[in-house]
């Protein structure tokens, strides 16, 4: 599952990064100008992404199992696209943004998991048999 975390933030990352191309063409003096809401949601999506990718490196030190690891992946990647979409939604259908406090509980709740897992798991938990610490 930690592969689905880092999966969904390098596919993430990789559209944020033509979203990016593409609003560097809008500010451009050829473009045709860019909504704050497009700006919004780029920044949404690329701090996300970063944080879907950290946090499926960081699953793997945890001992987490079961619902709790499956609620912590899939809360997690469901926020990350859903809450840079819902930031856009505001230049159609602004009554949605309401939504906004449903992903980012998904994402509190996903990063709390996390915590929990991190703060709980041994020394040992998730390194390979062998390894040391560089000096």
């Amino acid at each position: 599952m930690s592969r689905t975390l880092r999966a969904s933030g390098y596919i993430a990352l990789t559209i944020q990064m033509v979203w990016g191309l593409i609003q560097v063409f809008a500010i451009s003096p050829a473009g045709p100008g860019l909504p704050a809401a497009s700006v919004g949601g780029h920044a949404h999506f690329g701090i996300l992404s970063i944080l879907a990718v950290v946090t499926g490196f960081a699953i793997e030190r945890t001992e987490l199992t079961g619902t709790l690891r499956s609620t912590a992946v899939w809360g997690f990647v469901a926020g990350q696209w859903l809450l840079p979409a819902t930031v856009l939604m505001e230049m159609v259908a602004p009554p949605l943004l309401i939504t906004a406090y449903l992903w980012g509980a998904l994402l509190v709740i996903s990063m709390a998991i996390v915590a929990f897992g991190t703060i709980t798991a041994s020394d040992e938990a998730g390194r390979t048999p062998g390894a040391t610490p560089a000096d």
